[in-house]
C-alpha cells in the first residue's frame, strides 16, 4: 500500500498555483467588464500596427525563404551569444577551449556555406 500523505504538499502547491493564476487572469477581465472599458467599436478594432488595412488574407502562407533567413539569424545570433563568454573565459579554458570554439565556428561556417550555395540568402 502506498502512503499518499507524501503527496499532500504537492497538491496544496498545485491548488495555490491554480488559484493564483486564475486570479491573475480573471481579475483584470472582470475589472474591465465592471469599469466599462470593454466597449468594442470600429475604431478600437481597426488596424493599429502599420496604419493601413491588410491587403491579403492573414492566414496565407509565408515563403519558405522567410523561415530560412529567420533560422540563419537565430543561429548566428546564438554564435555571438556564445563568443562573448568564451572570450572572457579563454584564459581559464586554455587550448582545449580554443580548439572547441574553432570546431564550433567551423561547423557554423560550413552551415553558412551550405545555405549560401543553396540560395537561402538570395531574396527576390
Amino acid at each position: 500500500m502506498t502512503d499518499l500523505s507524501q503527496y499532500l504538499p504537492i497538491l496544496i502547491f498545485l491548488a495555490v498555483a491554480l488559484a493564483l493564476s486564475s486570479v491573475i487572469v480573471l481579475l483584470p477581465m472582470g475589472v474591465a467588464r465592471l469599469t466599462g472599458t470593454h466597449n468594442p467599436s470600429a475604431d478600437k478594432n481597426s488596424e493599429y500596427e502599420c496604419g493601413f488595412p491588410a491587403f491579403e488574407d492573414p492566414r496565407s502562407q509565408f515563403d519558405v525563404r522567410f523561415y530560412l533567413v529567420a533560422i540563419l539569424f537565430i543561429v548566428f545570433d546564438l554564435e555571438a551569444a556564445f563568443l562573448f563568454p568564451w572570450a572572457v573565459s579563454l584564459k581559464l579554458t586554455g587550448w582545449a577551449g580554443w580548439l572547441t570554439m574553432m570546431v564550433f565556428l567551423g561547423e557554423l561556417a560550413i552551415g553558412l556555406a551550405y545555405a549560401w550555395k543553396k540560395g537561402a540568402l538570395d531574396w527576390e
